[in-house]
């Protein structure tokens, strides 16, 4: 009885922990204007999502976020993707963000994680981090750094997502 115990616990914390690592963690962070976001609310009606740590003072996240930038209409159009772009820019440069972001005219959703709760949760050590996401939520890819044209990589990977294609890692 105690093996079956051991056995039963020991399959229940390794699927625990496949859990955790395959969809986001529930956190809170803040908006633009400085509410409260809870991470929770990621969503997009069972269509594909991008979760994009970057910061204003990383070159390759915003050479990223801009050429993205220039194909998300198109993007959402053919996929309906939704785009999360979450600073980690943190409390004496957070100021700086919703008029750089007004500057640059990104149309994604962009939050602020200051204290790096979420970037911690998400185990994100260099930005940019880029996670893409199922229509359920689940991570299906993530990669880190920016060159060009890794957003055309990742315009395929999305396509796959939205048509329900699973994605080799």
């Amino acid at each position: 009885m105690k093996k079956l115990v051991f056995i039963l616990s020991v399959v229940l914390f390794v699927f625990t922990i496949q859990a955790q690592e395959t969809s986001i963690p529930n956190v809170e962070i803040k908006t633009l204007d400085g509410k409260v976001f809870n991470t929770s609310d990621i969503k997009n009606d069972g269509k594909p999502i991008i979760i994009d740590f970057w910061a204003t003072w990383c070159k390759p996240c915003v050479q990223e976020l801009e050429a993205i930038e220039s194909v998300y209409k198109q993007w959402q159009e053919e996929t309906g993707v939704k785009i999360y772009a979450i600073s980690v820019d943190n409390s004496r440069s957070m100021s700086r963000v919703a008029p750089f972001v007004n500057t640059k005219g990104w149309e994604y959703e962009v939050l602020l994680d200051p204290n790096s709760v979420f970037k911690e949760a998400m185990n994100v050590v260099n930005v940019p981090h880029v996670f893409l996401l199922n229509g359920s939520g689940e991570i299906v890819h993530q990669h880190t750094a920016y060159a060009d044209g890794d957003e055309d990589e990742l315009f395929e990977l999305i396509k796959k997502v939205a048509k329900g294609e699973k994605i080799e890692d």
